[in-house]
């Protein structure tokens, strides 16, 4: 039986075209469909529910020591309201999943997990937890929505006071109110674009959805669904778990290097990671020069030698351009490389091009 988001009556009666996706009813579009959604947010705004995302809190003195053991990133000395993306890995150096890690005060930490991976995920860290410390899935207690786009920082500025809105990408406000309504505003996203996550309990999810909504109305605010949030984070370059990474894949491997700190004490997956700086195959970025597109598993070749295969791909709607992710050799993953993807058996000339596809200004 698929979970319902407290939105998801909304998204029903509005026009979303609700599909399965991580044991969730979610809604892929609107009838304004993905490109006229990937395009709002790149140009004026977007607003996503992305309920289905998982909430994890440690609390006690031994937090930060149980989650420098589970993460690779270094997440000591974070102030209060700080965020820091990082993966955590499994024994092999393989990614158990991707995730922030919120600050929130003294010997209390917020864990964002991706929505497929929640229940494994905090297994995974039931399993390692060690000393005082208390750990609580807080999932089904909390909905995350997503404003995104150039034109966010002035709708927000509509319905919330400068102390409710955090200055710096990757920080926090942890006790915002946004429109009279109690929420944790961070300034994150998932889209390339600057923007806002909040997160609030679900008999406040409507009455903020709609708030923002009307807030953004003439600034050219639409809702979006997780069609266009795919389109936007694969032109910005972004990696999803499950396609650019997962326990068979390394951060190293998946471009993620800026999120190991191999100087730290120790991690889960450390001893397995060392000296495997410079892997044999990374992630590059591929830009189709014919015409088609290239999709996910699809094997990349050049000079008539398989180098890898295809993580993601699609025709990014903003750059007007067919791209696509893959895992290659890194003796063949040099910039302006020029490659073919197998596509059901016809092979698609493409370049290799540095990522991301898209940086905004």
């Amino acid at each position: 039986m698929e979970l319902r988001t407290p939105l998801c009556a909304w998204h029903e009666s509005h026009g979303g075209k609700m599909v399965p996706f991580a044991g969730y009813r979610m809604p892929v579009q609107y009838e304004t469909g993905v490109i006229a959604e990937h395009r709002a947010v790149r140009t004026k705004a977007g607003l996503f529910d992305i309920s289905h995302m998982g909430e994890v809190l440690f609390a006690g003195p031994d937090a930060l020591a149980n989650i420098q053991n589970l993460v690779t990133n270094d997440c000591a000395g974070m102030p209060p309201g700080r965020v820091r993306y990082t993966p955590m890995c499994c024994e092999n150096g393989g990614v158990v999943d991707d995730l922030v890690v919120c600050r929130m005060g003294e010997g209390r930490y917020l864990l964002v997990v991706n929505a497929a991976n929640r229940r494994k995920d905090v297994e995974w860290m039931r399993a390692h937890l060690s000393g005082d410390v208390k750990m609580e899935d807080i999932s089904d207690r909390v909905t995350q929505i997503a404003l995104q786009g150039p034109a966010a920082p002035e709708i927000l500025k509509k319905v919330a006071a400068p102390a409710s809105i955090p200055e710096k990408y990757y920080t926090l406000v942890e006790h915002g109110t946004v429109g009279g309504i109690s929420c944790i505003v961070s300034r994150t996203g998932y889209t390339g674009e600057l923007g806002y996550e909040f997160y609030t309990g679900p008999k406040d999810a409507q009455k903020l959805w709609e708030l923002l909504l009307e807030a953004g109305r003439e600034r050219g605010l639409i809702p979006c669904g997780l069609g266009a949030r795919d389109t936007l984070r694969l032109e910005a370059g972004m990696p999803l778990y499950g396609h650019e990474m997962d326990e068979t894949v390394t951060p190293f491997e998946a471009g993620l290097g800026f999120a190991v700190k191999m100087n730290k004490s120790d991690f889960i997956g450390k001893k397995a990671l060392e000296g495997h700086e410079s892997p044999e195959r990374v992630r590059v970025g591929l830009k189709v020069t014919g015409r088609g597109i290239a999709r996910e598993e699809q094997d990349v070749y050049t000079g008539g030698e398989k180098i890898g295969r295809t993580t993601s791909g699609t025709f990014c709607p903003f750059l007007q351009a067919a791209c696509a992710m893959a895992l290659v050799a890194r003796n063949s993953s040099a910039a302006g490389t020029p490659v073919e993807v197998d596509v059901r058996g016809r092979r698609l000339p493409a370049e290799i091009v540095p990522l991301p596809f898209y940086r905004r200004a």
